[in-house]
């Protein structure tokens, strides 16, 4: 895409539905000569290349991308789905500036704007938006990565002096990983075990500064470099130990929980774990940026590997002089179209996801039940976008064959800097038992003062009925499913209902099952370690077929709003290739589980192979609608194929 050449009709209304709420973000930032575009093959050090994000981060610091997630307080527009669909485009393009720009701007000024009160937002982020104030995030320990909960790190509140004492008591202690740490950062919101009176609270966020304004590290701060990574070498990842550093009381982030003149702590939420969980619920943008950060980089593969194999010729049809272009081939055909299907199904559910998230941070939505399904349902996509793009990122470099190794390509640094967002903001594995759990328990709030093995066994022994939400488009999906043909019958997969209703079904056996599984631990004598851990598998794959069904509803309600003609035609046939791929690669199950007979199962794949015959004649379309311009995307093979 290009000023010069405008979308087709088609490929535009297509643009218009996965551009979704915010597509004037969108819009203005393909349009912006400023955005950063990643540089392939770009060969600089270290330093350089940390020295360059830095820059590139500053340059967007007081932008209407950041000013959108600033509070209104503080000049901001408040518009959190405005940010993160800002941050998101920018996974297009520099993944270490979108990375570092995530960890500035939605980490560090979102710990802050979401955890501090109104003292705190005027004092620090005017700091954190311009970048006159480098900030990091340090959450993650050596010994406690995903358990969180547990970290070691403390902040003892000294009556005496009216400070909070920041200590890391042993190795396993170390911030580890903290972006920003190694090199830029001047303040930490540091996570840790507040302690007042000689008594837990739990975990809170306090902010550290960690650098004097001539970079040099503060008293009782060691600050030591993680060094090159696999990728994302602009980010500065560094780790922080503590002995005994002394900040003011008022460094504490005290919406959760404060510490008064007196000394006295209090909350206005009792439990300890409950108000864990709620303050990471608050901090769920960072979670949603990585998806869509994901979602983006794979689109970008997907587009370069598609044009790459609508131009690339090998070997003769044998019916003429012509040589084959090798998206003709329906090996290749197979290696793309699928998994271009499945990125519209997941940024569509991105979309739908940004969407809630920007409700619930508007207060247009106050529910605690769908805070937590907000929370469960990005750990979901978070997990399985992240896991599609490194999936897909690698099938798009085959793709391109020794082309797709080149440096110039894209794939290479594709691949390297995306491949850590399957651990980082959260390890998808650990992810998908929580979006499980949350399954199992369905939100209710009394299961927030039990941790995650504690509520699944609860949630289990209440009941082995799941209840399905249909949280996108429910009026739509319900009518749908209403209309729907038996689930025996030929034509079920042929009707929109019955794609649902199948994938409805999967899941609903999941979460039964599963639930019966884990009510042995509640019998007398029972391990419930043993049980719930024999049964983790189970529980991973019923979150996967949650996400699943997620991504198809959001799939078609999009489609419901685009108007009636190609666009939408195609859109619809994109839909079905979703759900005869996915249901494809899980066809052992339905026939394991009496779903589908062998001789349908059989017809799922033929029709699998029909529908990437239909979609083959439209791939430049849909990868044209992702509408991401040609200057983000310059690749020395596409210049290759024009001069053959």
């Amino acid at each position: 895409m290009s000023a010069e050449q405008p979308l087709d009709p088609v490929a535009d209304q297509i643009r218009t539905v996965l551009d979704g709420r915010w597509a004037g973000v969108r819009q203005q930032l393909r349009a912006d000569p400023d955005f950063p575009v990643a540089v392939p093959a770009l060969e600089l050090g270290l330093e350089e290349h940390r020295r360059r994000t830095l820059e590139m981060c500053t340059r967007l610091g007081g932008s209407d991308l950041v000013r959108a997630g600033l509070p209104e307080s503080v000049g901001g527009a408040g518009d959190v789905g405005a940010s993160v669909t800002g941050l998101e485009m920018i996974g297009h393009g520099d993944l270490s500036v979108f990375v570092k720009a995530g960890v500035q701007f939605g980490l560090f000024g979102g710990a802050i704007a979401a955890l501090g009160t109104e003292r705190h937002h005027q004092r620090y982020l005017p700091g954190a938006a311009d970048l006159s104030l480098p900030g990091c995030f340090a959450m993650t320990e050596t010994g406690h990565g995903s358990d969180v909960q547990s970290i070691l790190t403390t902040a003892t509140y000294d009556p005496a002096t009216d400070e909070l004492v920041v200590h890391s008591p042993s190795p396993a202690a170390r911030k580890d990983y903290i972006g920003g740490a190694a090199r830029d950062a001047r303040l930490a919101a540091v996570f840790a075990q507040l302690v007042v009176g000689g008594e837990g609270q739990g975990v809170h966020c306090v902010l550290v500064p960690i650098r004097d304004e001539d970079g040099q590290p503060m008293p009782g701060v060691t600050i030591s470099d993680c060094g090159a990574k696999m990728g994302l070498r602009g980010v500065d990842n560094g780790r922080l130990m503590f002995d005994r550093v002394r900040v003011p009381r008022d460094n504490l982030l005290d919406t959760y929980g404060a510490i008064d003149d007196e000394g006295t702590y209090s909350s206005p939420i009792e439990s300890v774990n409950r108000r864990f969980f709620t303050m990471l619920g608050t901090l769920v943008r960072g979670r949603v940026t990585v998806g869509g950060g994901a979602g983006a980089a794979t689109r970008s593969a997907l587009t370069l590997a598609v044009r790459y194999g609508l131009e690339r010729t090998q070997f003769h049809h044998p019916d003429s002089e012509r040589e084959v272009a090798i998206l003709d081939y329906r090996g290749h055909q197979r290696k793309l179209l699928p998994r271009l299907a499945r990125s519209y199904a997941l940024a569509l559910a991105q979309n739908a996801l940004v969407e809630k998230l920007a409700a619930i941070a508007s207060g247009e939505i106050d529910s605690e039940h769908e805070q937590r399904e907000l929370e469960s349902r990005a750990a979901g996509l978070k997990a399985m976008t992240t896991e599609h793009a490194t999936d897909t990122i690698q099938a798009c470099r085959e793709a391109c064959g020794g082309a797709g190794y080149m440096s110039l390509n894209r794939f290479a640094d594709l691949k390297a800097d995306t491949d850590v967002f399957t651990t980082f903001e959260g390890d998808n594995t650990v992810l998908l038992q929580l979006l499980a759990k949350g399954m199992l328990t369905s939100y209710r709030t009394e299961f927030t003062d039990l941790d995650t093995r504690g509520a699944i066994l609860f949630g289990a022994r209440q009941a082995t009925s799941s209840v399905i939400e249909h949280t996108i488009g429910g009026s739509l999906i319900q009518r749908l499913l209403s209309g729907a043909p038996g689930r025996d019958g030929d034509d079920a997969l042929d009707d929109r209902g019955g794609q649902l209703a199948l994938f409805e079904d999967r899941e609903r056996h999941l979460t039964e099952t599963l639930a019966m599984r884990l009510r042995r631990a509640g019998d007398e004598g029972a391990d419930q370690f043993a049980v719930f851990n024999d049964a983790q598998d189970h529980l991973l794959e019923t979150a996967r077929a949650h996400v699943d069904r997620i991504a198809l509803e959001a799939f078609v309600t999009a489609i419901d709003t685009a108007p009636e003609g190609p666009a939408r035609e195609l859109l619809a046939t994109v839909c079905d290739l979703y759900v005869f791929s996915t249901v494809e690669a899980h066809r052992a199950w339905y026939i394991e589980h009496g779903r589908l007979s062998s001789s349908q199962a059989k017809g799922v794949v033929a029709r699998t192979n029909q529908l990437l015959g239909e979609v083959r004649p439209h791939a430049g379309t849909l990868v044209d609608a992702f509408a991401i311009p040609r200057a983000w995307l310059t690749t020395e093979m596409m210049d290759d194929l024009a001069e053959l």
